[in-house]
């Protein structure tokens, strides 16, 4: 671990010493391409300075516990009470940052939330954890457009496709796919029933262009006038957008803009991530059928998570984690089930690499 430790750092000693060529600036594309390994070095680097300056430390301390003054013996023990365990979190941090990293964790993603087991009430969820997963991109300063809608007549959403971009947006949402079960009373409820159903989310890395060839003549384009709740919301043009892929038989739906050439873009966007998810699974059959196990059927016995309204609690079944403050996860703070979630599975990578105690 530690060649490989020295190795890191004397690249990023390299790299710091070629970023700071003024030259560079007369070649955009190595300026960013360095920039990006710089910054995802820095933090390896960081943590092994560390580790280096608690073990100088730790060394320095046993000298002066076989010293013959009690009173610097005493502050040498002390002060090892303190370095010791700092000593070995860095030693675990570390090798947590050594894992082999995913290489999608640096990709935006194609985010998509469908309705499940539930009807009306489930399409009403999704409008909810689409404002839920809106606000935490707000938070983390990413950018999120909506690619597709299928809404429903009661304010819900059948469907909701959409793009999230920014910093390794996939390293943070990866963990969301799967089933959503939320347990309330709905408004429609006479009799104060609590209601079970399911929202369905699969968080697909998304495919650029040189990610996936598509032959154009494999495509069938079908453009028709766009529906809607009626008044101006109608499109009066043929702008809704249909895209088959004759050999895989997806179908791409895109209709929510006015403009017929972008409801194109964004079918193609969302065509190329789904054709790029399919290659994946098909390449590592660890990750096979991926987007089936991310979504499964929907049905109320399969969930990663469930949102107890009444008691105002939100269960992480994967990690045993539960939250009493569903008011704020609704808002988009979810940071501690998404870092509980990382530190779950990366603890598992650690054990399965024999590296963790």
């Amino acid at each position: 671990m530690f060649d490989k430790l020295e190795s890191v750092e004397g690249r990023f000693v390299e790299i710091e010493s070629r970023l700071a060529d003024p030259d560079l600036g007369n070649r955009p594309a190595e300026f960013r391409k360095l920039s990006q390994e710089h910054a995802s070095l820095g933090k390896i680097v960081d943590e092994y300075r560390r580790y280096k300056s608690l073990r100088s430390e730790i060394a320095s301390n046993n000298e002066l516990l076989r010293e013959n003054d009690a009173e610097i013996s005493a502050m040498a023990k002390e002060e090892l009470k303190r370095l010791e365990p700092a000593f070995e979190q860095s030693k675990k941090d570390l090798q947590i940052l050594l894992l082999p990293q995913d290489p999608n964790d640096e990709k935006n993603v194609v985010f998509e939330i469908r309705a499940g087991a539930g009807g009306d009430e489930a399409a009403l969820f999704v409008a909810e954890l689409f404002r839920l997963y809106q606000r935490y991109a707000e938070r983390q300063g990413w950018r999120f457009e909506v690619l597709s809608l299928n809404p429903t007549g009661l304010g819900g959403f059948r469907e909701i496709i959409a793009e999230i971009s920014g910093q390794r947006v996939y390293s943070r949402l990866k963990w969301e796919a799967g089933v959503h079960r939320v347990q309330r009373v709905p408004e429609t409820e006479a009799q104060g029933r609590v209601h079970t159903s399911t929202v369905t989310i699969a968080v697909l890395p998304e495919a650029e262009e040189v990610d996936v060839s598509i032959n154009p003549a494999d495509l069938r384009i079908d453009v028709y006038r766009s529906g809607g709740a009626g008044g101006q919301g109608v499109n009066t043009t043929d702008s809704a957008v249909r895209i088959t892929h004759n050999p895989s038989g997806l179908v791409v739906v895109c209709q929510d803009e006015r403009s017929q050439l972008k409801n194109k873009d964004k079918a193609m966007k969302i065509l190329r991530t789904r054709l790029l998810d399919i290659r994946m699974a098909e390449a590592a059959k660890l990750h096979s059928d991926a987007r089936k196990s991310m979504v499964g059927t929907g049905d109320r016995s399969e969930r990663i998570r469930t949102y107890n309204f009444p008691q105002g609690r939100l269960t992480d079944h994967r990690i045993g984690l539960t939250l009493y403050q569903l008011g704020e996860v609704m808002e988009g703070k979810i940071d501690e089930i998404v870092d509980g979630l990382q530190s779950h599975y990366q603890m598992e990578e650690l054990k399965a690499q024999g590296m963790a105690g």
